[in-house]
């Protein structure tokens, strides 16, 4: 038989090699999450970002350079026109071996079927509190009720794996630690506990609402067994494992626990702007070749090729500067 040839690898600078893709489909939101965004928020026109077609043309040349897990992101994904179009052409890219995607759950009664018909296999759904009114505060519009019913319209479609991601703010939310996991092991599913990133200029000091991963750790201890977990999603997380329950407790620590070591992971925005470091500031166009050379894709390759070679060591995200380094939203950057 015929030896098939390798396939081509993106590798930084640090000899890290890059199999993971996060790809924004739009800015937009019906949520504006007070960690995440401003309450008035200015949305790019539509020129202005990927078409549908062009976020497929990108994805496929990552997968071409071997990246094998994409995840789909927002804003939030699920409010951008036909979306399902584009999941369903995803899922079939030769190489491709995980196609997920990060959700507010606000859509997910309408859409947690079809996602799962269209080929995603593994989804995450953002829930910082359980009381309606916090949610609400924290969401500044958003409504419980309909993300719990997008959670159990989850359950019923029959993913592979099912994820809660919480923001973790002292003196906001950091009382329900335990009452969000005893949710997830009712559910069999796992949870993320994340260290609120300092992206965007909000209405608190970051500081003032930074709880740790160490701190969120101790105290699910008093109340849950937990066992050191191997697990491993392609992603920052460090799991324990809830005993005697399928669930698994992860934590996301961008200031405790630098993860930068071992980064695979590049994003690009709905504009096609590809950040090699969520944290800091470079970034390499990606919509000037795409538009340029419709039917060369030699170009795109080159430019994301280049962003190897400005992918930094590590991030450096400081609690005590007055104003955050990073100016842009994390909603701008891809959830």
């Amino acid at each position: 038989m015929p030896i098939s040839a390798p396939r081509p690898a993106l590798i930084d600078r640090f000899g890290r090699r890059i199999t993971y893709l996060r790809l924004s489909i739009t800015d937009r939101c019906d949520f504006r999450c007070n960690y995440c965004m401003a309450e008035t928020m200015q949305f790019l026109p539509r020129h202005r970002i990927l078409s549908l077609e062009e976020c497929l043309r990108v994805a496929r040349i990552f997968v071409d350079l071997g990246v094998s897990k994409i995840r789909i992101t927002g804003g939030e994904p699920l409010v951008r026109k036909n979306a399902l179009w584009l999941l369903e052409r995803l899922s079939t890219l030769p190489g491709l071996k995980e196609l997920v995607l990060t959700t507010n759950g606000s859509q997910l009664e309408r859409y947690a079927l079809p996602l799962r018909q269209a080929g995603v296999r593994r989804i995450n759904i953002s829930l910082d509190s359980l009381d309606p009114a916090r949610f609400r505060a924290m969401t500044r519009v958003g409504d419980l009720a309909r993300v719990l019913g997008g959670i159990e319209a989850a359950l019923r479609a029959g993913f592979d794996a099912i994820k809660l991601n919480t923001v973790m703010m002292r003196g906001v939310n950091d009382s329900e630690l335990e009452s969000l996991t005893q949710f997830a092991v009712n559910r069999g599913i796992d949870i993320a506990f994340i260290e609120e990133m300092p992206l965007g200029a909000v209405d608190h000091r970051r500081g003032d609402t930074y709880f740790s991963s160490d701190a969120a750790l101790a105290r699910l201890r008093h109340r849950f067994d937990l066992v050191p977990s191997t697990k491993n999603t392609g992603g920052p997380a460090r799991y324990w494992r809830v005993a005697h329950s399928p669930t698994q407790v992860g934590f996301i620590s961008p200031h405790s626990h630098n993860f930068c070591a071992d980064c695979n992971r590049v994003r690009v925005t709905c504009q096609g702007e590809l950040f090699p470091c969520l944290g800091q500031d470079e970034r390499v166009d990606l919509m000037a070749p795409l538009r340029r050379h419709p039917d060369d894709d030699v170009p795109l390759r080159q430019a994301i090729a280049a962003a190897m070679g400005i992918k930094p060591e590590g991030h450096d995200f400081d609690l005590a500067q007055p104003r955050p380094k990073i100016v842009r939203f994390m909603s701008m950057t891809g959830g």
